[in-house]
């Protein structure tokens, strides 16, 4: 729909935006707000939208008003409209604008001027001299090494991607535990400083619990004393397939700080699944619960594990300290477990210093299609994660962060890291976040650090379980994991008073990003403002090479191939093949394959439009499934998320565009979907492009995911090319 510019907006507007029984006061305040505003800053600048933020939009206005705001005041703006626009008086007190106020003109020389004009220069300064960058920020995290390292990087010789380290060798010689710095004290963490916040499903009405940094360190201490009492050798693996509590956390710590390899599965996982992953990875013990109880649902959980065949399991009660299944012959009760070490209550544990290549987390792909790669996280994994949340989502002392998520997957481990490592508080609610509960737990809590995906604020925006909760303790959103949409994110802005969404995107095998956003820039919606540090990106033409530096332009994204953390190796393919074989070279390096499809606008963001396999070619034209999503989902208001996918004809030609369409209200299956095909090509055409059509609208109850919630439009176009293309798919 069209908007009108704020100057045109009336009194009137605002009423209808705002309703009848509210609207007399209110409505008059607002117009008179915003025609002030408009007088002192014009209708359509950004100063004009943040004035907008602070001083006419709450969290109780219609999202509609929100809309007419926004939209209004970009009216005529064209792509990538700020959404959020740094403070300089907020950015000097952010990471690095401390650091940039320190040491700014050290580092850029006379290109220094301010942390905001500054930070692109500290982005190309970070993979310049990657040296001094990365010792200059393990130094702020206090990143603690028992044998330091020779160097912060060795280089490998030019062209050498066979080598054991492409793009060379961080932090050779070096030892150390992550597991011991986050349980270690310094400048940022004293012994009565709150590690960890939780609240169970369904103790909505009780107070949130806190351990203090004294009381988890002993926990973790314990379990990595009785883990010991098992007799693994040095460096074997121990999987862990838990929902992420305060457990599992400390669990997962235990194990590093203990000296073995955790082997990360997600909860979700079905048997087979499970005992593929273990014995990839020659787990030989696994850490589990007898079930995970979701509201008033009981989900088998260790069930699973003995169908997988798995190796001995200690197992833990969701509730309370005992359960009711028979173990089998050889498996542990958490009781009986921390049972052979009562006397060791407090007992400090020594950390078992390895080199920093040395394993310290086995996590997986997705596996959609054959075996799931296995990728091995070594010491310094850990550090690549703290600094991105160091730097770009400016985690300090005294933050809370919260990020709905599983150790199963890279943003659970990097959840604890980037948390623990920083000084901050991590948040943990055992339940679903699609609840009023989470929304309650996030307000509790006082969560400064909101972590999300898109599928989860589009159930949230959807029934509207937030309303009435106060998020004004939230200090920046983060958002990951798959493409996300303006309307949806302007909303969720809007449920803490327009704090910034930093979105993040990177992969299990970087450790963290290699893309995102920053305080100290401003912010579209569903946009990348910055490379992340030490990170640079290529965008592929056709002929498959990078172009030029700063261009727009849209193609698959490869990365340089020196990346501080990032994967050399991997357990069952390999690694060169993965992510080298038949890259190009740039300036004698050759660049890494990741696979995403990502666009450069003339504002300088970037877009994500999927995985390269995501795309299609409609009529000769390239485009992805993500950029048609996006105009679907926002073309009927019975929509609530689509797969766009390319099928073939039977008989052979260009492929038809399908759009399979999950409503809102799940009993809608009956809908007209010819209109509805109809909505779909008219907005697909306006919006992208007038010659592609829309040939079939497939509805479904909803679409098929890996267990990292990516969309498996894989699954789909095999289905639709076989011709199965009824309500049952």
């Amino acid at each position: 729909m069209g908007y009108k510019a704020l100057d045109r907006i009336t009194r009137s507007d605002i009423e209808e935006e705002v309703g009848i029984a509210a609207a007399a006061g209110v409505a008059e305040r607002i117009h008179e707000r915003l025609t002030e505003i408009v007088r002192n800053y014009g209708a359509d600048t950004p100063d004009t939208w943040r004035s907008i933020c602070e001083r006419v939009l709450s969290p109780d206005l219609p999202f509609s008003l929100h809309q007419m705001m926004f939209y209004g005041c970009y009216n005529g703006y064209g792509t990538d409209p700020p959404a959020w626009i740094p403070d300089p008086k907020t950015a000097i007190l952010t990471n690095v604008g401390q650091l940039l106020e320190r040491r700014g003109k050290e580092f850029l020389g006379s290109k220094y001027k301010d942390p905001i004009s500054s930070f692109s220069d500290l982005q190309e300064f970070s993979v310049s001299n990657p040296e001094v960058y990365w010792k200059t920020v393990l130094d702020e995290m206090s990143i603690s090494f028992s044998v330091p390292p020779q160097c912060i990087l060795r280089d490998s010789p030019f062209g050498e991607s066979h080598s054991s380290y492409p793009g060379g060798q961080w932090l050779p010689g070096a030892f150390l535990n992550p597991a011991e710095n986050c349980l270690s004290l310094n400048s940022k963490r004293s012994l009565e400083d709150i590690a960890v916040i939780w609240r169970d499903e369904g103790d909505d009405i009780l107070p949130v619990n806190r351990m203090t940094v004294r009381e988890f360190r002993a926990e973790v201490w314990l379990v990595a004393h009785a883990i010991k009492t098992l007799g693994l050798d040095k460096g074997s693996a121990i999987a862990i397939d838990m929902p992420m509590n305060v457990n599992s956390v400390v669990i997962y710590l235990a194990i590093v700080l203990a000296g073995y390899v955790v082997v990360s599965i997600a909860d979700s996982f079905a048997p087979r699944e499970i005992s593929t992953r273990l014995k990839i990875s020659e787990a030989k013990a696994i850490f589990t619960q007898d079930l995970i109880i979701r509201g008033d649902k009981s989900i088998p959980l260790y069930s699973r594990i003995v169908e997988a065949q798995s190796p001995m399991a200690v197992v833990i009660p969701a509730r309370g300290s005992s359960f009711s299944m028979k173990l089998r012959d050889g498996d542990i009760s958490w009781h009986d477990f921390l049972g052979r070490v009562k006397n060791f209550k407090e007992c400090e544990f020594a950390a078992v210093e390895q080199p920093v290549e040395a394993f310290t987390n086995i996590l997986f792909s997705s596996g959609t299609t054959g075996e799931p790669k296995a990728i091995p996280w070594t010491s310094a994994t850990p550090l690549k994660a703290a600094a991105d949340a160091w730097c770009h989502l400016d985690i300090q002392k005294g933050d809370v962060v919260a990020w709905p998520t599983n150790l199963g997957w890279m943003m659970g481990p990097w959840l604890v890291y980037a948390s623990l490592l920083n000084g901050a508080s991590m948040a943990l609610y055992n339940g679903s976040p699609l609840s009023s509960g989470f929304a309650k737990f996030v307000q509790d809590a006082k969560v400064t650090m909101l972590g999300v995906i898109p599928s989860i604020v589009r159930a949230w925006k959807s029934t509207n379980c937030m309303a009435g909760y106060d998020w004004s303790a939230i200090r920046c959103f983060g958002s990951t994991g798959e493409a996300s949409n303006v309307d949806e994110y302007l909303w969720l802005m809007g449920r803490a008073c327009y704090k910034p969404i930093i979105e993040y995107c990177g992969g299990t095998e970087i450790g963290g990003g290699f893309i995102t956003g920053s305080f100290l820039q401003a912010q579209s919606l569903a946009a990348f403002s910055t490379p992340a540090m030490g990170c640079s990106l290529f965008i592929l033409g056709s002929d498959g090479y990078p172009i030029p530096e700063n261009v727009p332009g849209i193609g698959e994204l490869a990365l340089g191939p020196l990346m501080f953390g990032a994967s050399n190796k991997l357990l069952n393919a390999d690694h060169h093949d993965v992510y080298f074989k038949g890259m190009p070279l740039w300036k004698g390096r050759v660049l890494r394959r990741h696979g995403d499809v990502f666009e450069r606008t003339s504002r300088g963001y970037y877009h994500a439009h999927g995985r390269a396999d995501d795309t299609m070619n409609l009529g000769g034209i390239k485009v992805s499934s993500v950029e048609i999503e996006r105009i679907c989902n926002a073309a009927d208001n019975s929509v609530l998320e689509t797969a766009a996918i390319g099928v073939p004809p039977s008989g052979g030609g260009p492929e038809q565009l399908v759009i399979a369409v999950v409503f809102k209200d799940s009993e809608n299956m009956t809908a007209d979907l010819n209109q509805l095909r109809i909505s779909f090509n008219s907005a697909v055409q306006k919006k992208l492009n007038p010659l592609f059509r829309v040939s079939q609208v497939v509805p479904l109850s909803s679409l098929p995911r890996t267990a990292s919630n990516k969309v498996m439009r894989r699954v789909l176009r095999q289905q639709l090319t076989q011709g199965d293309r009824n309500p049952k798919l």
